[in-house]
């Protein structure tokens, strides 16, 4: 199945999506006569980098450390290093082969290094297929706050091979289920019903992917640099980053969104929302201090000079947008901890 990715500067890309894909990619990418340097992380499978690496003369392989903290100004500078080593020209090309970690890495890289060379995505995680391989969106976090150092810069095509999905943790891939129902939950009451009622059927995983990733394409078609509707695929993360911020790398991201979604939906909603994050043993509560939380919502980068906008779902397949205030957000949060407590 190939998804296709139109921007108004009429550069688009393709999105694959084939299970066996990261078999094929030699086929799949046109990279001949051109330096390649594939990035993975030290907890992505060593055999995806290699098959990648393999399928283009004269590519070479860098290696990172896994975790949230690797998305840093030194990781960058270690990249940059590596495409300067190597004279790396504006003709070459960066493949990011992992999660959504190396994924913002290297696609900021590749923004950065030359004013802006080509990067392809070959994300290896749930999370990473159905949301941040695609959209343009690339960052490193600085000073302990999440993505806060970015730039738009698309990739040259994405291949997304449901495979890989094999070897994640059960974790892992609870966290990708939590962005699917975010998507879900805004743009979809028909996928929503997918993934409460998935039994593990492969094709219908593959399905639901593609069902995403068209929720996501149409969003970021319309609206490429979050002037307006693209601010939908924030739901849950308004609280959700903050509540990332303060686990300090206890919880995943998509641990953090499941929970966001709790503080942002109401009535009939919350509850199924509830409902399908525990089918995947996914968080719906957090035990940190209100205060602390919104300390960090006013630090978000989406977060105005008084201001938050947010994404409110009052019925599933249906969304708004709110503005809040910090202490309407903070009298949010609190009155939620009290429900928890009294439940």
């Amino acid at each position: 199945m190939i998804l296709r990715y139109n921007s108004e500067s009429g550069k688009g890309y393709d999105i694959v999506v084939e299970a066996g894909s990261i078999d094929r990619i030699g086929r799949l990418i046109d990279l001949s006569g051109k330096k390649v340097l594939v990035i993975t992380d030290d907890g992505v499978p060593s055999e995806y980098a290699g098959k990648v690496a393999g399928a283009f003369a004269g590519s070479h392989i860098l290696t990172l450390k896994a975790g949230e903290s690797t998305k840093s100004l030194s990781a960058l500078e270690t990249i940059i290093s590596s495409l300067v080593e190597h004279r790396f020209s504006r003709d070459d090309a960066l493949v990011a082969v992992g999660g959504g970690m190396v994924g913002d890495l290297c696609g900021f890289a590749a923004s950065c290094y030359m004013r802006g060379i080509n990067y392809y995505s070959v994300p290896t995680t749930l999370l990473s297929q159905v949301d941040s391989s695609i959209g343009g969106k690339t960052a490193i976090n600085f000073h302990g706050v999440k993505n806060i150092v970015g730039a738009f810069h698309n990739p040259s095509k994405v291949i997304v091979d449901p495979e890989c999905l094999d070897t994640l943790p059960p974790r892992i891939f609870a966290e990708g289920m939590a962005e699917m129902i975010k998507m879900a939950a805004t743009s979809d009451a028909g996928l929503y019903e997918s993934i409460c009622s998935w039994n593990g059927d492969k094709a219908e995983l593959c399905d639901m992917i593609a069902g995403a990733l068209s929720i996501k394409l149409n969003v970021v078609q319309s609206d490429p640099y979050e002037k307006g509707l693209r601010k939908v695929l924030n739901f849950g993360h308004t609280i959700g980053h903050a509540i990332e911020s303060a686990a300090e790398g206890d919880l995943y991201h998509g641990e953090c969104v499941a929970i966001g979604m709790m503080y942002m939906s109401e009535g009939r909603a919350r509850q199924q929302i509830e409902t399908a994050l525990e089918k995947y043993g996914l968080p719906v509560s957090d035990s940190f201090n209100p205060v602390s939380l919104c300390e960090f919502v006013s630090h978000d980068k989406k977060a105005k000079s008084s201001t938050v906008t947010a994404v409110w779902v009052s019925d599933i397949g249906s969304f708004e947008f709110r503005e809040f205030t910090q202490e309407e957000i903070k009298q949010l949060i609190t009155n939620r901890k009290n429900e928890q407590q009294h439940r």
